[in-house]
């Protein structure tokens, strides 16, 4: 049997062709998946829990002056930016999906890490995905007032009838014009999580947010550290065989 080359044609060292790849390593796999499975049970478990126990407009402190949880549904993306683009976001987050899988192909055992980053990133994109297939409300915007989102009971002259998402309970009469092009149905993701953190009177996290949310920032955090360290990594390694980086 020949010896392995590299790109170059050259043969390649020990080091390079004894490289064991996740893609056939199960307890790396078991570091992803485990990871994704746990996460996405846990976003889905506290979404369903906080719109069963909090209602609309309700705020039920976690930590004084830090953080508390009131329910929200974002037709938006990640924190709520981006409404009414949903088709979009699901196509993203499939190929967000594809990418992460495409990422742990090609990494080796040795990057713990990574695959501990890509199952939150998955478990992330999984939750919130999840939301997006299954979870519909109306949104109607008042053009000058803003938007109100939740399940529609009635449209007449004076406005909109509508109640608390998910089952419609204590329909209010909502009185304006409704922006007919930007409101209906669409699909949400349910939020809960708010910071209540300030300085002065600026809001340091104006968002409301999920624990998909969370994991997906975390992860991508984890992998953009992997990726400075690897390319640190990288040019260390050309600098002391002396070649060029």
């Amino acid at each position: 049997m020949s010896k392995p080359s590299d790109d170059s044609g050259n043969p390649a060292s020990p080091a390079e062709s004894d490289v064991r790849w996740a893609l056939g390593h199960a307890p790396s796999h078991l570091r992803l998946w485990i990871v994704a499975v746990c996460g996405v049970v846990a976003d889905l478990w506290t979404k369903d829990l906080a719109f069963e126990k909090l209602a609309p407009g309700q705020s039920k402190v976690l930590v004084e002056n830090l953080c508390s949880l009131q329910v929200s549904l974002n037709p938006g993306a990640l924190f709520g930016l981006g409404a009414g683009f949903a088709p979009v976001f699901v196509g993203a987050s499939v190929l967000a999906l594809m990418f992460v899988l495409y990422l742990f192909a090609n990494s080796t055992v040795k990057h713990r890490s990574m695959h501990i980053a890509l199952g939150l990133v998955l478990a992330g994109a999984i939750g919130n995905l999840y939301d997006r297939a299954t979870q519909e409300a109306y949104v109607a915007h008042f053009p000058g007032k803003g938007r109100v989102i939740g399940v529609l009971h009635e449209q007449t002259k004076d406005g909109l009838t509508m109640g608390d998402f998910p089952d419609g309970a204590n329909p209010r009469l909502w009185r304006g014009q409704v922006d007919s092009a930007t409101s209906g149905v669409q699909p949400v993701v349910r939020d809960f999580v708010k910071i209540e953190a300030k300085i002065g009177s600026i809001s340091l996290w104006p968002w409301v947010f999920n624990v998909a949310d969370a994991l997906l920032v975390i992860g991508v955090a984890v992998l953009l550290i992997n990726f400075w360290w690897d390319r640190k990594r990288y040019h260390r390694s050309k600098g002391a065989s002396g070649q060029p980086a």
